[in-house]
Parts: structure tokens; sequence; C-alpha cells
């Protein structure tokens, strides 16, 4: 279970606002929250990975082109 720290509520303008304690911090630029009856819920937005967003995407239909149509074979080029 986390520790538990009582906190203050103050007013940012015309937002309410508090301080979240360094034990509570979140390791991202951006957060999501929501409530649950009483309850404010603080998710991190963590940006997903290059191989999580690869495999999130849909296959493609159409084969993939030969792109090696009319060149010379690896072995027969000169330097």
């Amino acid at each position: 279970m986390y520790p538990e720290r009582h906190v203050k509520l103050f007013r940012n303008g015309r937002n309410q606002a508090l301080r979240i304690p360094r034990e509570f911090e979140l390791d991202a630029k951006e957060a999501i929250l929501r409530r649950e009856d009483d309850r404010l819920i603080i998710e991190p937005v963590r940006r997903a990975s290059l191989l999580a967003t690869l495999a999130s995407l849909p296959e493609l239909d159409e084969p993939f082109p030969d792109v090696d149509t009319g060149l010379p074979p690896a072995d027969a080029v000169e330097l």
C-alpha cells in the first residue's frame, strides 16, 4: 500500500490546486485526471514505444513491391 499524505487545497486563479509531494511525483510530462465518485484519479500519460505503435498498425492488404527488379546481382557490381 502506498503511503498517505495530508495535503491542503488552494486556489490558483480560478482553479483549485494542490502540491504533489515528492514521493507521489509522476514520471511523465502529462497526466489524465478523472473523477470516480468523491475521488480524483491522476494517471501519467506515457508515450508508446515505437514497437508498440508499429504493432498497433493494421496489416497491409497489398503485397510489398519488389524493389530489386531490374538491378544487377549484388556480387556483379564493381567499385
